[in-house]
């Protein structure tokens, strides 16, 4: 967050992501970052930049773990008009996803160091998540100006996995995936999201059941929640990667996301410890489970 908002293009954008590449290094993975273009809501080529590191364990199929680490250029949620055209600063959408992986590598890492068995595990930050279409916008509406970043990473997967050998470092085959979006509000629920429950139903059953073990029910709650779009969708459409989305859904709102959604209230007053502890724990516990 000490970065700033992260829109794609900016200073801030690039020296933040130097930063979290690095970070994956010190951790032992090996990182590199996969540049590339993908037309945006009005068809302009919209440049952008996924993080992708691998933390080779003692699994020959890797665990996809995944967030989005951009923000939106636009606070179009905002009540007041002006206030629109500022970015939004990101410390839930989607830092806290970031932040909490980030913090598994770190615990996946000493453990490794410590002789233990660890799963294998791919991380991918994915960019330009938050690019679809602004409210001010009146030009012709484009299918899937969302999600940008998984959109491109998931279609050079399905090729690279179509013509590479097993076991390769760069891009091992990935046995599932587990998507973190907005998972540091203090009120978070995160239901069982329809095409979580669609593709993945099996780890998505794994991850509660983690959960409720934990204590942590009041957070991974029963509820079911109609389709959302985000980047898991075209990891289970595109990659053919199974994989669930823990996103906090707030059912009685108009967006269906808490009210500081895509508005200047996005800052750090909405993240709580004690969340991202029951988020990283339990997903942290899933993935190293036999």
């Amino acid at each position: 967050m000490a970065f700033g908002a992260r829109v794609p293009g900016t200073v801030e954008h690039e020296l933040c992501g130097d930063w979290l590449a690095n970070q994956l290094a010190q951790y032992g993975a090996q990182v590199h970052n996969q540049y590339g273009t993908m037309p945006n809501y009005a068809g302009n080529s919209q440049p952008l930049r996924n993080i992708v590191a691998y933390l080779e364990g003692n699994t020959t199929k890797a665990i996809l773990l995944c967030a989005h680490w951009d923000t939106r250029p636009w606070s179009d949620e905002e009540e007041d008009y002006d206030n629109r055209f500022a970015p939004v600063p990101g410390a839930n959408d989607g830092a806290s996803g970031v932040g909490v992986i980030l913090e598994i590598v770190r615990q996946l890492s000493l453990l490794k160091a410590q002789g233990a068995s660890i799963p294998s595990v791919q991380i991918v930050f994915f960019d330009c998540e938050d690019m679809g279409s602004p409210r001010h916008y009146t030009g012709k509406e484009r299918e899937d100006t969302w999600c940008l970043g998984s959109q491109y990473w998931a279609k050079e997967y399905a090729k690279t996995i179509a013509t590479q050998s097993p076991n390769n470092p760069i891009q091992p085959i990935i046995q599932y995936g587990i998507l973190l979006d907005m998972v540091g509000d203090p009120s978070a629920t995160f239901p069982r999201e329809y095409i979580s429950a669609t593709y993945a139903a099996s780890y998505l059953e794994q991850i509660w059941r983690t959960a409720s073990r934990l204590g942590y029910s009041r957070y991974f709650v029963q509820q079911s929640a109609y389709p959302i779009t985000d980047d898991h969708y075209y990891i289970n459409t595109i990659a053919g990667i199974s994989c669930v989305d823990v996103i906090d859904y707030k059912p009685n709102t108009e967006t269906g996301f808490a009210d500081w959604w895509h508005t200047q209230r996005d800052n750090m007053q909405n993240i709580n410890h004690q969340t991202l502890q029951a988020v990283g724990e339990t997903i942290l516990t899933t993935i190293c489970s036999k």
